[in-house]
């Protein structure tokens, strides 16, 4: 199981699409009560879900950030499990915390960073993110939080700084491709 953290706009979608694509592996969709950004779908990018649903799951983790609530679902680890694909799953670092906590070795944990903390509010707008919604994301704690890799993962936690995509690309094969091979 992969798990990818990071600040809002590090590239945890983006990578982990990419980890999907190039390694075959099942992406678990997550859930959430905040309202679809353009080009997003039910399903694909998270399942969107009301207080009441949500509420219903069996979560493994749930956090609230920009007053939503995000978790993932025992459920949809297991779908990928089932198949007999290795996970990779984008969580805030609270949630990689509570992964590495639960599943212990079974869990590779990717932080993802940028050396110029400009570019991710210009990568949240760059995918659509509504300015006002940005501004208090980059006030939120949560994101301050997400900005740093927590004490509880140093040493366990592969970092990536996401500036050049060639780079990431590199690093993320020698991260992903030992463990699938091992």
């Amino acid at each position: 199981m992969f798990v990818i953290c990071g600040a809002a706009g590090s590239g945890k979608t983006t990578v982990a699409r990419y980890l999907c694509e190039q390694f075959h592996l099942h992406r678990v969709i997550t859930h959430t009560t905040r309202l679809p950004r353009p080009g997003e779908r039910d399903g694909v990018d998270y399942h969107f879900e009301t207080a009441q649903s949500m509420a219903k799951l069996h979560l493994l983790e749930a956090v609230t950030y920009d007053q939503a609530r995000y978790g993932s679902s025992l459920e949809g680890l297991a779908e990928g499990w089932q198949q007999g694909q290795d996970d990779v799953i984008v969580l805030d670092t609270k949630g990689a915390v509570t992964y590495h906590q639960q599943l212990g070795s079974r869990v590779t944990i990717i932080f993802l960073t940028v050396s110029k903390l400009a570019a991710l509010a210009h990568r949240m707008a760059g995918r659509g993110d509504d300015r006002s919604a940005i501004a208090a994301r980059l006030q939120s704690p949560e994101y301050q939080r997400d900005l740093h890799l927590p004490a509880e993962l140093r040493g366990i936690a592969q970092v990536v700084t996401n500036d050049d995509w060639a780079a990431t690309t590199k690093h993320l094969q020698q991260i992903v491709g030992k463990t699938v091979t091992d």
